[in-house]
């Protein structure tokens, strides 16, 4: 595979998506065919007689020289993909941070959300919220949970719960997917797990619709 930024990369018919061998930009690629071989003093084709053409990519900031032998060709095609749109992710944090803010309900019946990015003195919480019974709520969100960001949660509610005003402050810890031992963890010190359906929040996924 050749780029238009001067990378080329060689790929196995499959067992990985990793190149074999590659060579990164910028380079300079000269392509030498079947004739060009043939006029080459500096090539003796007795020693490759199926040779067809000879790649070599040499790197423009250092000495490595890709050396490319190719016997025969099955197919060549170039496509122009267009500008670059750059990497754009797509359910990060924030995106659900927002989602679960206005959604605030999908943590229970008679929540209402008081603040995003609640301010505490060792950072801000995701979400600040009351439940049904005016409990204050923390929340941190994590696209997978792991004990980390138990860790962290641990925290919040360890200085939240000394304010006179907020106390008690309980725990949610939401995410898409949460590892079994964050779970663990979470639970064991009181803290309520809640695993988040992102295609289902942005409306993209229909659950009546589903089969199972």
């Amino acid at each position: 595979m050749v780029k238009n930024d001067g990378s080329v990369l060689i790929h196995s018919d499959g067992g990985s998506y990793k190149p074999l061998n590659w060579m990164s930009p910028p380079a300079t690629m000269h392509i030498a065919d079947r004739e060009e071989l043939e006029d080459s003093s500096t090539f003796d084709l007795a020693d490759d007689p199926d040779l067809q053409q000879l790649w070599r990519v040499q790197a423009a900031k250092s000495d490595d020289l890709l050396k490319i032998r190719v016997y025969s060709v099955v197919g060549e095609l170039s496509h122009d993909l267009g500008v670059d749109p750059g990497l754009i992710k797509d359910g990060v944090e924030a995106d659900l941070q927002r989602l679960l803010a206005e959604q605030i309900e999908r943590l229970g019946a008679g929540y209402t959300l008081v603040r995003r990015e609640y301010p505490t003195a060792i950072g801000p919480v995701d979400i600040m919220a009351k439940d049904a019974n005016g409990v204050s709520i923390a929340v941190e969100l994590k696209r997978v949970g792991d004990i980390d960001g138990v860790e962290q949660l641990t925290r919040y509610l360890e200085l939240l719960n000394r304010d006179p005003l907020l106390a008690p402050v309980k725990g949610v810890y939401a995410a898409q997917k949460i590892k079994p031992q964050a779970r663990t963890l979470a639970e064991d010190r009181g803290i309520r797990c809640v695993s988040l359906d992102y295609d289902a929040m942005r409306g993209v996924d229909d659950v009546e619709a589903r089969l199972f």
